[in-house]
């Protein structure tokens, strides 16, 4: 099979386009950011930190009342609106001089990123056949990866340059990103709001579905993987391996590429719920050989050694990545009633606010201070999720009380 990057035309390729234009400069925004609110606005890491904990846990939680307002007012209106509040939030960190309100800034800006997150979901489903969604979020993920690489390009001059208004550039930059976002998703078609629920059901079915918030609390245990590249393998390298520090850049390039190449081949593999149980499997065992590898690296000793264990734990952990996406997404659609997307893709995302929100220091902890132990704790746990997720889906599938909740 051929490698694919550009989506096909018409509604994905105009969601690939806001999805580039915005992830522009979230790269930018994510190189910078933290030594902006240390260098520049004077913070100290522990503010930061307790603020961007407490700014996503807002966000994790404000999720799915604006994944419903998508549902209820249109997802295309309700993610331009969104793509708007990011900028204006973006915007107000150019004006933050202390913590409080930085506290506030990012707790707007954390509430607009999940509530954004999960409208363009809803907007998705709602311009891409069934069939074709899974395939389409692989685009999109290969997208990101590429804008986000570029960004951090552009991040790292800014970095370079070190002044203030070198920093102010930048988020100038991510703010501009997200209008200009939001003016690319003005060209896709309208989705009509769904009907409002009737029959008694509940308004927020998601909240009482169950087997649904397992199928999400599985997810998110996976997602734990997301502070693994940026963070944790980085700590890992300068602390416990005689790897190079050259080596922490290496290995983020090779997962960006890996994504912006493979994931559209690796999602073809997915096209209904066994597929997709069946692949997040996989990966949650992939992932576990991954950890197994990289806890090997603290064991070489020569730097050439180290660093090759390391580039074999990064390809084993890059295509665990790519398969727990790929049957993730399906799951997640699949598993989700119609006119209801937009909550329930709300519901689904929490796990990529909490892994932000408690990832860094649960791996941090793992991989740093119980070494060894700790990655094969981390992968055994990446095991467990992706085991149990099969038995999950089909209790959600089978349920009958959940079948009564969502109609």
């Amino acid at each position: 099979m051929s490698l694919r990057i550009v989506p096909p035309s018409g509604s994905p390729r105009i969601l690939a386009v806001a999805q580039l234009v915005n992830s522009l400069g979230d790269g930018a925004y994510y190189v910078c950011s933290a030594l902006y609110f240390s260098r520049i606005v004077g913070l100290s890491p522990a503010q930061i930190g307790l603020g961007l904990t407490v700014a996503w846990a807002i966000g994790s939680v404000a999720g799915v009342p604006l994944g419903h307002l998508a549902d209820r007012r249109g997802p295309r209106s309700t993610a331009v609106l969104l793509a708007l509040a990011t900028a204006t939030s973006v915007v107000a960190f150019l004006f933050v001089r202390s913590f409080v309100p930085f506290l506030l800034a990012a707790c707007c800006y954390a509430t607009a990123q999940c509530g954004l997150a999960a409208a363009r979901q809803a907007l998705l489903a709602g311009l891409v056949a069934k069939e074709e969604r899974t395939e389409t979020l692989a685009y999109l993920q290969s997208t990101l990866n590429a804008g986000l690489a570029v960004g951090a390009a552009a991040g790292g001059v800014a970095l370079h340059v070190g002044t203030r208004e070198a920093y102010l550039s930048v988020f100038a930059m991510d703010a501009g990103a997200f209008t200009l976002c939001a003016l690319v998703l003005l060209r896709l078609p309208t989705v009509q709001p769904a009907a409002p629920t009737t029959g008694g059901g509940p308004e927020l079915a998601v909240l009482r579905d169950r087997p649904y918030a397992l199928v999400s609390f599985l997810n998110m245990v996976m997602l734990l993987r997301m502070p693994l590249i940026s963070l944790a393998i980085p700590l890992w390298i300068v602390e416990r391996t005689s790897a190079p520090g050259w080596s922490v850049s290496a290995l983020l390039v090779l997962n960006t590429a890996a994504v912006m190449l493979f994931q559209v081949r690796t999602a073809a593999a997915v096209t209904d719920l066994p597929s997709a149980t069946r692949t997040v499997r996989r990966g949650g065992a992939v992932m576990l050989a991954s950890c197994a590898v990289f806890a090997l690296s603290a064991a070489g000793p020569a730097a050439w050694v180290a660093v090759a264990v390391l580039l074999a734990g990064a390809v084993l952990q890059v295509a665990g990545e790519m398969m727990q996406s790929a049957g993730a997404w399906q799951i997640s659609f699949d598993l989700a009633p119609a006119g209801q997307q937009g909550q329930y893709q709300g519901c689904f995302g929490t796990g990529v606010s909490v892994a932000r929100m408690l990832g860094p220091l649960l791996l941090t902890t793992l991989i740093v201070g119980w070494g060894v132990l700790g990655w094969l704790l981390l992968g055994a746990l990446f095991l467990a999720a992706g085991l149990a997720m099969g038995p999950a889906v089909r209790w959600a599938e089978k349920s009958e009380a959940r079948l009564a909740y969502i109609g």
